[in-house]
């Protein structure tokens, strides 16, 4: 499900500021604002555009310690059973199956280093679980909310 050239274009704007008036990007990329509207459309019911969401500095939110926990679980654990159980955690922000020798990684916004450390024992504590390998973060360097399209 490739994207034309413009609707690349669009996508990048949206991707930039999903609050941009379609007026705006048309002017950018050379259509109206119906047109721009009309493509719009077509990309959410096509499933390319999945949504339009606000990004939020976790520290405001009072959650300005950031960890990364691999988890190790045991043999025949369905990954919906590892995101059902992780999905219980407001802590955890996202969690993806991996290759290597984890099974899954979680990223998880704390209020500090002990409440970090309670989520880590509670997730460790699972069922499912073998053992876990966590590390904090000390500086992001790159965050990215989409992945850049070809130019």
């Amino acid at each position: 499900m490739g994207l034309d050239p413009l609707d690349e274009r669009i996508v990048r704007a949206l991707a930039e500021d999903a609050r941009r008036a379609y007026a705006d990007i048309g002017a950018e990329v050379g259509l109206s604002a119906p047109a721009v509207k009309r493509r719009v459309d077509r990309l959410r019911a096509r499933g390319a555009i999945t949504g339009f969401t606000v990004r939020i500095d976790p520290a405001v939110m009072g959650r300005g310690t950031e960890g990364l926990i691999e988890l190790y679980c045991r043999s025949r654990t369905a990954p919906a059973d590892i995101r059902r159980a992780l999905a219980r955690y407001p802590e955890v922000a996202s969690a993806s199956t991996v290759t290597g020798e984890a099974d899954a990684v979680v990223q998880v916004f704390a209020s500090d280093m002990r409440h970090f450390e309670r989520v880590l024992e509670r997730i460790a504590g699972e069922d499912f679980v073998e053992r876990t390998k966590s590390v904090l973060v000390l500086s992001p360097l790159l965050r990215r909310h989409a992945p850049d399209l070809p130019a």
